[in-house]
């Protein structure tokens, strides 16, 4: 077994660190967030993946060890980076948190080390922006290779131990030897040519999701304006056995990987002279979706909901967690608000969030259902005479 450090300890990051840590890696969790750091050393658990028992017992055995030193990094045997890959405020790829690994690693690793990265980029990230740059700084030839992560929050089905994963090393012994560090937490493992086919492929699966999710998106606007149900629709065409594959349409996208991943991959192969105009069209059918989801509400209404009230149900981007990163409510509340509606919020799994905390269903006017979490209290729901349901999971809602 191998001491293990991991850099960045969000929700990719402690997953990977409880998955290695329980197959007996010595693991070191480091992220510059201080007070994450304060929370995970009491055991405080933030992803829904990893229970609070299990961090704790992780704790006290010195399996795993967080921390906000760097330097605690000096003596792993390995370092995986698992930082966010966002956008900037232009929607252009923003490497800073990676970068910070990378200055990170240059500082406190004096030896040579395999060095994997588990974050989201375009191809040629480990090569060009990790390896190259970690060389400049060092020196040193660590040994390299690309894992991208295959993380599903909230997941009863699929986890780190049964999700294949796919690696690929800037050499084969170094492909060989990431492939059997990660067969002892996880089931199956693919190896890939190269690593800029491990990190391509990942942007793809969720380009994937992204246009299709658009397409069904479009699809329900489409069917709206002939009258007709789009999940009658999309409930007749999967009866076919093959070539068909249902996705449903909804407020639009959320979480780390579908609303910013496909534009990785847009963005470099412009760099390539290529226009990847699938993804940048369905980047647009899902940041405008919150925009028809308010204009829908207010067709209902005679397009005037000035001084309703108006409960958002849902602010977390996937149904039963907690995660509310790029999630497409902040735009259906700026555009109800826009509209002079009482708007607030409600998430049994959400806290606080706009600078607001989540209200109670009672007597509003209005509820437009963006996710459903199994905690929602539907009889209450039943109580407000218009309820908009952007899941297409109530029969007795209005639907998308």
């Amino acid at each position: 077994m191998k001491t293990v450090g991991v850099i960045g300890q969000g929700y990719v990051g402690l997953a990977i660190a409880d998955a290695a840590a329980s197959a007996g890696h010595k693991v070191i969790g480091f992220d510059s967030n201080i007070k994450l750091i304060a929370n995970l050393t009491q055991g405080l658990s933030h992803i829904e993946d990893v229970s609070v028992v299990k961090l704790k017992e992780l704790i006290t055995s010195k399996q795993y060890t967080p921390t906000s030193d760097s330097e605690d990094l000096g003596n792993c045997e390995i370092i995986i980076i698992a930082v966010p890959t966002p956008l900037d405020q232009n929607r252009y790829p923003d490497l800073k948190h990676l970068k910070s690994a990378v200055d990170t690693i240059s500082n406190v690793i004096k030896k040579e080390i395999l060095i994997i990265n588990e974050s989201t980029s375009y191809p040629g990230t480990l090569r060009e922006e990790i390896a190259e740059k970690i060389y400049i700084k060092t020196r040193i030839n660590h040994r390299y290779a690309s894992a991208p992560e295959r993380i599903d929050p909230g997941s009863t089905k699929w986890n780190i131990k049964n999700t294949i994963r796919i690696v690929a090393g800037l050499d084969s012994n170094t492909t060989q030897e990431v492939k059997e560090f990660y067969l002892t937490f996880t089931e199956s493992v693919k190896t890939v040519s190269s690593p800029e086919v491990a990190e391509m492929s990942k942007l793809v699966e969720n380009s994937f999701r992204q246009v299709n999710i658009a397409f069904v998106n479009e699809l329900a606007q489409i069917s709206h304006s002939f009258g007709v149900n789009i999940d009658e629709v999309l409930s007749a065409a999967e009866t076919k056995p093959y070539g068909f594959m249902r996705f449903n349409p909804g407020a639009g996208v959320g979480g780390h990987c579908i609303p910013v991943d496909p534009t990785y991959l847009s963005y470099k192969s412009k760099q390539q002279g290529i226009e990847a105009t699938f993804i940048e069209r369905a980047n647009q059918v899902n940041l405008l979706m919150p925009e028809y989801i308010v204009s829908r509400v207010l067709s209902d209404h005679n397009n005037n909901i000035a001084g309703k009230s108006v409960l958002v149900v849902g602010v977390a981007y996937k149904a039963n967690v907690s995660d509310v990163r790029e999630t497409p409510a902040t735009a259906v509340i700026q555009g109800l608000k826009k509209a002079n509606a009482n708007v607030k919020w409600h998430d049994p799994l959400v806290s606080h969030f706009e600078n607001q905390n989540s209200q109670e269903i009672s007597d509003q006017d209005i509820a437009v259902i963006l996710t459903l979490h199994d905690q929602v209290n539907l009889d209450k729901l039943r109580k407000i005479s218009y309820v908009f349901d952007c899941t297409g999971k109530l029969d007795w809602a209005k639907k998308l």
